[in-house]
């Protein structure tokens, strides 16, 4: 077993299936999870990973034992289980997967009642049930129930928030790629819902995922292919949950996953109304410059979702995210969601007649570098100490890591939360600065 590998934090739990991840540690998390919510009903899904069926099995006996009502999902894309739970009015939620990860990875990510992850004194609240093991027992289980079709209450939502009658007038021509993933049986027909045409690449559901799940622009050549062979007006890809969307223009090349949140804000801001933005602080400059553009205010929180929706609500924004192409719309739920962003983008293209590639240009070019170091808690804080000696002239941000800002460049260095990995991540005005600003920042750490 590579201990190392294993990540228990308040984000949940995290894996290598049959090595960190053991049908043990999902039941005894399981059941922690059903004693901190204290009964009531929890609904279940997956995404399609080979391992899921084994953790979803451990995941029930943890709940049944407990005297919870776990509420099968089946195959659901986390947004929409989100979505599902508050709607529903469900007491909490587990999503199997573990989103951008390889194949042989997977995790449970908790959701609480009202369709968001939990807070971080709740996680840690959790975390202490977890540890101390005193679990919630009852002599008869509750019963498993099923739902047969959870996407339509996600589906539905979305589609009343755009013009679908404007969109359709454009038949719009969309290649999609959910990499085989949670979304594979939902997001062809969805898309032709609303009115476009629509290829499906890597959407059948096969034992692993056909390409890397992370939506970066390395892991995006089938669909960049796929869309200058069928002449596609743009290109979608999300991740194995489908809670990240990247977009490839009508030229079948990327535009990165900060612009496809760039985009998404500014469709918002034009089509929806003026709204404050909330983006975390790994997020590219370029958002401050959509901001700015539309006379709104950007504020900016901790990386991870929950931080993002937390800040949101705080300030009454109805837009933001993080810059990995995770969109929130609070007028749908503030949790990431690839399918919100679709049809928003959707909406902005037929609203504008302009192509992906015009309106990616009407955007400042910013150069983006990122990685990340395997590394220990320990090894953290002395580079933390390291770079603060060392970058003190900067704008000092310390929220989350170490973020540091200059006219020309900023970078953010943190450790991850779902990996044992110092996260780093410099943006420059120029791809040349960009690189000479990263080896420095390298040498340091």
């Amino acid at each position: 077993m590579r201990i190392s590998d294993l990540k228990i934090s308040i984000s949940g739990i995290r894996g290598i299936v049959g090595e960190s991840l053991t049908p043990q540690l999902i039941l005894k998390f399981s059941e922690a999870f059903s004693t901190y919510i204290g009964g009531g009903k929890i609904a279940v899904a997956s995404d399609t990973r080979p391992s899921a069926e084994m953790v979803k099995n451990a995941v029930f006996a943890g709940i049944l034992s407990c005297g919870v009502s776990p509420l099968d999902l089946g195959i659901l894309p986390i947004p929409s289980l989100q979505i599902y739970t508050k709607e529903k009015k469900l007491d909490g939620a587990i999503s199997i997967t573990a989103s951008h990860n390889p194949v042989e990875w997977n995790a449970l990510k908790l959701i609480r009642k009202g369709g968001h992850f939990l807070y971080p004194l709740e996680a840690e609240e959790l975390l202490d049930v977890y540890y101390q093991g005193r679990f919630r027992r009852v002599e008869r289980p509750e019963k498993i129930e099923r739902e047969h079709e959870p996407f339509v209450t996600h589906e539905q939502k979305v589609l009343r928030f755009v013009d679908g009658e404007l969109i359709k007038t454009k038949k719009i021509k969309i290649v999609v790629d959910p990499c085989g993933g949670a979304a594979s049986p939902y997001v062809q027909k969805f898309l032709e819902a609303l009115g476009a045409e629509v290829v499906c690449v890597n959407c059948d559901l096969k034992e692993g995922f056909p390409r890397n799940p992370e939506p970066v622009a390395s892991n995006l050549g089938d669909l960049c292919k796929a869309v200058r062979k069928h002449k596609a007006d743009i290109g979608f890809a999300q991740d194995a949950d489908a809670d990240r969307l990247a977009v490839v223009d009508e030229n079948g090349i990327p535009i990165g996953e900060e612009y496809t949140l760039a985009l998404a804000v500014n469709s918002y801001l034009k089509l929806k109304g003026k709204s404050p933005v909330v983006v975390n602080l790994s997020t590219s400059r370029v958002l401050e410059d959509v901001a700015r553009m539309s006379g709104v205010d950007i504020f900016m929180s901790k990386v991870g979702e929950i931080n993002v929706a937390r800040k949101m609500a705080e300030v009454g924004a109805k837009i933001g995210g993080e810059g990995n192409g995770g969109i929130m719309v609070s007028d749908i739920h503030t949790c990431r969601d690839s399918f919100s962003g679709m049809a928003l983008l959707l909406e902005y293209i037929a609203w504008s007649g302009k192509k992906v590639s015009e309106i990616r240009a009407e955007l400042p070019d910013y150069f983006m570098m990122k990685h990340k170091v395997k590394a220990s808690y320990k090894d953290w804080r002395k580079t933390l100490s390291r770079l603060t000696s060392k970058y003190g002239s900067g704008k000092i941000q310390d929220l989350d890591g170490l973020r540091v800002d200059y006219p020309d460049f900023w970078f953010h260095v943190r450790p991850s939360n779902t990996e044992p990995v110092i996260r780093v991540q410099v943006e420059a005005k120029s791809g040349e600065m960009a690189k000479e600003e990263f080896k420095k920042i390298m040498e340091v750490i």
